[in-house]
């Protein structure tokens, strides 16, 4: 199946109007089943997690609870970015975006997040160009109806700036990860993801000039925020070291990336 067609076509109108309000959730507890997803995750234990999550996704449409499936989409999609499975990302976004469309939520924040996950999941799947639409979508909507310092918009930004990037505007990427560590910044515990946001940084900076000096400092300052002493040391940190240590080996920091992998295993296996 060519996914690129259903996805990239994008018209900001099919996605708005007036939310469908009327069905509630039906029956399912949607919190305490990502709360076990979230438990398998942090044991690293992600091929299970897969499992679990396509079971209550089918648990979720085989009910008619469309919120509840509609939330499982949106993991099922960061859970494909972990595994790689392109076919099955993609086809979350697919299922995700039609159920938005469905429903008239993408003037919403809770349909906007969605989408910004689809967004990110096609650029992860070789689709940067056409995310785009997507992410500007996203930041108009959060822009009506967040503070600007709230804290998603650092996920926006960040993930708007690779999508830039691999799209060759390397001006706008820069910017839109200088945006991300601002809000970033101003949020409670924010190493884990300005170490992440730093090694993006770096990597931006290296397609344009593989000498160019703030590499180093920001893979330096990256290692900073990866060993604040009041950082926990839990699976979220453990996922934040799977995404920053290839970039430690990449730039030549082979003593940093195997302190990091050392760190994820002892943490993933309650050492």
């Amino acid at each position: 199946m060519d996914y690129q067609d259903p996805i990239c076509c994008f018209d900001a109108s099919t996605y708005l109007g007036t939310p469908d309000t009327e069905h509630e959730s039906a029956v399912l507890d949607v919190p305490a089943m990502i709360g076990e997803l979230d438990r398998l995750y942090n044991t690293g234990r992600e091929s299970e997690a897969g499992d679990y999550l396509r079971a209550c996704r089918d648990k979720a449409a085989a009910l008619g609870d469309w919120r509840a499936e509609l939330s499982f989409l949106s993991e099922l999609m960061g859970h494909t970015r972990r595994s790689g499975d392109k076919t099955e990302g993609l086809q979350a976004v697919e299922d995700g975006l039609a159920l938005i469309r469905e429903h008239r939520l993408g003037s919403s924040v809770s349909g906007a997040t969605v989408m910004l996950n689809a967004a990110t999941t096609m650029k992860c799947f070789g689709l940067a160009e056409d995310s785009i639409p997507f992410f500007e979508h996203v930041s108009r909507v959060y822009a009506q109806h967040l503070d600007p310092g709230d804290y998603r918009f650092a996920g926006l930004y960040n993930n708007m700036a690779l999508s830039y990037e691999d799209a060759g505007d390397y001006r706008k990427a820069e910017q839109h990860f200088l945006l991300a560590m601002r809000v970033i910044s101003a949020c409670p515990n924010p190493d884990n993801e300005l170490a992440v946001t730093l090694c993006n940084l770096a990597e931006l900076y290296d397609r344009q000039d593989p000498e160019d000096e703030r590499i180093n400092a920001c893979m330096e300052q990256a290692w900073e925020h990866l060993n604040n002493p009041a950082l926990p040391r839990d699976g979220y940190h453990a996922f934040t070291i799977s995404k920053c240590a290839p970039s430690f080996d990449y730039f030549g920091f082979f003593l940093y990336a195997a302190e990091l992998k050392e760190r994820a295993k002892a943490i993933y296996e309650g050492t």
